[in-house]
């Protein structure tokens, strides 16, 4: 898997305060930036956020390239409705030369279980390809391939969407390959923006485990992990 972040909004966190001081002031834009540069931007953003005023932080964007992950990760992600995303078409892009499964440890790890995965990657590789060899277009050959198939996609999310994604695909429970996309573009934004990210992680890291009984009983490694995440 491989996560890179390929774009974002210049000083997310400048926009972020710029935006909130402007619905609680009449003075001018220019004024604004004047008085925003002479204040304390964290101090802030943290007063705006602990007020729930969250509309604000949809001013910033984050676009991230994804690959290496398999068709069962995109599939859950686009779920996700408030975000873009743009992804490798199986319409136009054939598997019929190359063709990449995605194993899970869970069946890397265990001999026999890993031989039936491989045995039936090639048997649907190898019937993709004579299917595409008898002139069956790669858009009806694709039928016959798994959710294991790797895949790739470009993704943009504004920072309020990214924090209730967090909050969802970080958790313990989440499905274990985006989970680790997620906790790796969780450790991409935090950087960038140390303030709206701070609390970032799943629903434990700020309050209570959301998830009741479904708890996974490490919360307070939970915690510890997402709180030194860099």
């Amino acid at each position: 898997m491989n996560v890179t972040l390929l774009q974002y909004t210049p000083d997310p966190e400048q926009v972020v305060a710029l935006a909130a001081r402007l619905c609680y002031s009449p003075i001018s834009l220019d004024a604004l930036r004047e008085k925003l540069a002479a204040s304390d931007t964290e101090a802030f953003l943290n007063k705006i956020m602990s007020l729930g005023h969250h509309s604000v932080l949809e001013h910033a964007s984050f676009t991230f390239g994804i690959e290496g992950v398999s068709r069962v990760t995109t599939h859950q992600l686009v779920r996700h409705r408030i975000a873009s995303f743009s992804q490798q078409s199986q319409r136009y892009v054939s598997h019929k030369d190359h063709f990449t499964s995605i194993m899970p440890d869970s069946i890397a790890e265990n001999e026999e279980a890993r031989q039936i995965f491989a045995f039936m990657s090639e048997t649907v590789h190898k019937a993709y390809s004579q299917l595409v060899e008898l002139g069956i277009p790669a858009e009806d050959a694709r039928y016959i391939l798994p959710n294991a198939t790797e895949t790739k996609i470009i993704m943009t999310m504004n920072a309020r969407e990214l924090r209730h994604f967090f909050a969802l695909r970080c958790c313990q429970r989440a499905q274990w390959e985006i989970r680790e996309m997620a906790i790796e573009m969780l450790r991409l934004v935090k950087h960038l923006s140390p303030t709206i990210f701070r609390d970032c992680g799943p629903g434990c890291v700020a309050g209570a485990c959301p998830e009741g009984e479904f708890c996974c009983g490490q919360t307070t490694e939970v915690r510890e992990f997402f709180r030194q995440l860099l």
